[in-house]
């Protein structure tokens, strides 16, 4: 009640000097994406809702802010970080990827964008324009309204890993780095896996590259794309599926030691386009967030240097 009375005072004082009270900062808004909503949430992270003409609808962005961080400061490295499919979509690097005690003391901007249950970080043939929203709409904004500059790293887990790689190909000099943590790294090896899961998730396989036999499957599968990476630090890590030391008792073994085959197709033939690429597969571990943290912070180095974070 009493600030509501003080608002009231300060309309009526206004009204009575002739002049009408300060509007609103506009919101931040670039060619195609505008922010729409935000909330702050702890101490360096903002909950944005975006507008995306590419997406056709409104999609959520978390941003963590570096300490030191003020409007107008800047240029600011960036640190882009990409979910996997079917599960808490972005909010899983926050919730329980560690992302928020890892980047602390990172001295650089952390955008946590939302990227589709099953976007696979593409344009799709019929749907989503997840690519362009990433690329051409929220990578603007993102300077525009923080002061972030153009050096930027890019990682991602499972699917996200894929868009890490495939945004790092497709967009040469866009990043200065990228991490894959067990990655969907060559999707061409795996067609039938791919469209599973597109179909268990109330998709049309066809409608993300079109049919298995298509270009565009080539032109998203990062082991088809590791040519275009010579001379980009890069950074790959998988177990092999078996439970390890950070599953709990009775755990069993899943799906990763497939994602480990295709980790050493992308990781050979980068090796040979002159990439300059880190390893590390670890054994045992399985497809689980406890192992993407222990990437991230192992990774984290190496991204912090090609940044200048």
């Amino acid at each position: 009640m009493a600030a509501l009375v003080a608002v009231l005072v300060a309309v009526l004082v206004a009204a009575a000097l002739g002049c009408t009270p300060a509007p609103a900062p506009p919101a931040a808004q670039v060619d195609g994406a505008r922010i729409v909503e935000r909330e702050p949430v702890g101490e360096r992270g903002q909950a944005l809702t975006v507008a995306s003409r590419a997406l056709g609808r409104e999609t959520p962005v978390r941003v963590l802010l570096p300490r030191g961080w003020t409007r107008g400061s800047g240029p600011w490295p960036v640190l882009y970080l990409l979910h996997g499919c079917c599960g808490a979509g972005h909010l899983g690097w926050v919730d329980e990827g560690g992302a928020q005690r890892l980047t602390g003391e990172l001295p650089a901007i952390v955008v946590v964008p939302e990227g589709g249950r099953v976007g696979f970080y593409s344009d799709w043939v019929r749907g989503p324009k997840w690519e362009t929203f990433h690329i051409e709409e929220l990578i603007p904004l993102i300077e525009a309204e923080f002061g972030a500059g153009p050096d930027r790293a890019v990682a991602g887990l499972s699917m996200g890993g894929l868009g890490a790689m495939v945004y790092a190909a497709r967009h040469p000099g866009l990043f200065r780095a990228a991490a894959s943590f067990s990655g969907v790294l060559d999707t061409t090896g795996d067609r039938s896996g791919v469209r599973r899961l597109l179909r268990e998730n109330g998709e049309d396989p066809a409608a993300l590259w079109g049919e298995p036999d298509g270009q565009a499957w080539n032109e998203h599968n990062p082991a088809r794309l590791a040519e275009r990476l010579g001379g980009v630090p890069l950074y790959v890590s998988c177990g092999d599926g078996e439970p390890g030391p950070l599953d709990p008792p009775g755990a069993s073994g899943d799906f990763e030691g497939a994602l480990l085959s295709q980790a050493k197709v992308f990781a050979e033939r980068a090796r040979a386009a002159g990439a300059e690429i880190t390893t590390d597969f670890y054994g045992a571990g399985t497809h689980t967030w406890p192992y993407w943290e222990r990437a991230l912070e192992r990774a984290l180095p190496m991204l912090r240097a090609a940044i200048g974070a």
